[in-house]
C-alpha cells in the first residue's frame, strides 16, 4: 500500500495570515509519525467561516509553525493506519481536526484516531463533508456546552421531557452550524426553537423544526422580545451568528438561562442595561469521533439532514472560500478535491 502514495500533492495554502488570499502549490505528502495518526485521502472538505482569520484572532490555538493549509472538514479514504487502529485501508471515514494542524484543502492529510469515524453509508463524499465541524458544534453547543440533555437523542423519556419545558434560540439559523443545531434541538424534544433568519430563510428553517421565526431584517431581538418578554425569554440561546445578533441575544436569554456562543466571548457584547444573571460562554469544539458516530446513526436514520449550498471544483478553492467568508449560504459550501462522488 505504502508504495502507491506519491510524494508530493496539491494543495490550497493561505501565504501570509494577514490576507486572504490563496495559491494552489505543490507540497510534500505528509508522514504519519504518532502512533494514533490516520493517512487519509481526501475527497472533499468545507471551508469554515472566519477560518481564514484564525491565526489572527487565536493565535494561542494556531501556532507559528503550522503548514497554512486551511479546510477544517474531511471526507476521505483511509491511506494506511497503525496496526492497532479501529480504522483500516479503505474505510470511509470523516472527521473534523483541530485547527492548529494542517487542513484539509489537500490531496492527502494526518488525521488522528479519536477525530475520525465511519462516514454515514448513506452519503456521498459532497454530502459527508458537509456534516463534521457544523454538527460537532451544533451538538456540543446545545448538550454538551448548552443546557440540553443528550440522552433525549437516545429516546430517553426524562431526557425528553425536560427539553420539551426549555425554550431554545438559534442565531444564523440557516447557516452551517445553526441548520443542525435546529434539526438536533427538534430531535431532542424541544417544542420551543426560536430561528433566527433572513428573509429568504424562513420556510427552510421551519421545515428543518423551527416553531418561532426572527425575521433579522424586519425585527431585532431585542424587539420581538419585548413584545411578550414573559412569553418570549428563552433558556437557551445558541449563538450562531455572532455581532448584533450576540449583543441582542442578551435581551432573550431569562434570568439564570445561558448563552453560548460560537463566535465570540458573550460578555464582551453584553448591552449595558442588561443586568440579569446568566451563564455565558464562549468555545471551540473538541474534535470527537464518538460524536460523530452519534450523528452518523442519527443521519442513517434519516433524522438528520445535510444542507448544501454550492459546491465547487478543487480549481475553483478561491470562489468556494469568498462565498463561505461573504455569501450567507444555506448550509455549507463544498469543495471537492479528489473529483470523486
Amino acid at each position: 500500500m505504502a508504495a502507491t502514495i506519491p510524494t508530493k500533492m496539491k494543495a490550497v495554502l493561505q501565504p501570509d495570515k494577514n490576507s486572504h488570499n490563496l495559491i494552489l502549490s505543490e507540497v510534500s505528502v505528509p508522514i504519519p509519525n504518532r502512533p494514533d495518526d490516520v493517512l487519509v485521502r481526501v475527497h472533499a472538505t468545507s471551508p469554515c467561516k472566519g477560518e481564514l482569520d484564525w491565526a489572527l484572532w487565536a493565535p494561542e490555538f494556531i501556532g507559528p509553525d503550522k503548514k497554512p493549509i486551511p479546510g477544517q472538514d474531511l471526507a476521505g479514504t483511509v491511506v494506511s493506519a497503525p496496526s492497532t487502529s479501529s480504522f483500516k485501508a479503505g474505510d470511509g471515514v470523516y472527521a473534523r481536526i483541530n485547527a492548529n494542524r494542517p487542513g484539509y484543502a489537500a490531496e492527502y492529510v494526518i488525521a488522528r484516531e479519536s477525530e475520525l469515524a465511519i462516514k454515514p453509508k448513506n452519503l456521498g463524499w459532497v454530502e459527508t463533508a458537509a456534516a463534521p465541524i457544523s454538527a460537532l458544534t451544533g451538538y456540543q453547543g446545545l448538550f454538551t456546552q448548552g443546557s440540553l440533555d443528550h440522552l433525549a437523542l437516545k429516546g430517553d423519556k426524562a431526557a425528553l421531557e425536560k427539553n420539551a419545558k426549555q425554550r431554545v434560540l438559534i442565531t444564523g439559523a440557516s447557516g452551517g452550524v445553526g441548520s443542525w443545531a435546529v434539526q438536533l434541538a427538534r430531535e431532542a424534544g424541544v417544542k420551543n426553537i426560536v430561528a433566527v433568519v433572513g428573509e429568504r430563510n424562513i420556510e427552510f428553517v421551519r421545515e428543518l423544526g423551527a416553531s418561532e421565526m426572527i425575521v433579522y431584517t424586519r425585527q431585532s431581538i431585542g424587539d420581538w422580545v419585548k413584545e411578550d418578554q414573559n412569553a418570549r425569554e428563552v433558556d437557551l440561546v445558541l449563538d450562531c451568528a455572532g455581532g448584533s445578533s450576540l449583543a441582542a441575544s442578551w435581551y432573550a436569554v431569562k434570568d439564570g438561562g445561558k448563552l453560548v456562543s460560537v463566535c465570540s466571548v458573550p460578555e464582551d457584547s453584553r448591552p449595558k442595561d442588561v443586568k440579569k444573571t446568566v451563564q455565558s460562554l464562549w468555545f471551540v469544539i473538541t474534535p470527537s469521533g464518538k460524536d460523530l458516530d452519534l450523528i452518523t446513526g442519527m443521519i442513517e436514520a434519516s433524522r438528520l439532514q445535510v444542507n448544501i449550498d454550492s459546491v465547487f471544483e478543487f480549481d475553483q478553492f478561491a470562489d468556494a472560500f469568498e462565498k463561505t467568508e461573504t455569501g450567507h449560504p444555506r448550509g455549507k459550501v463544498i469543495l471537492k478535491v479528489s473529483g470523486e462522488l
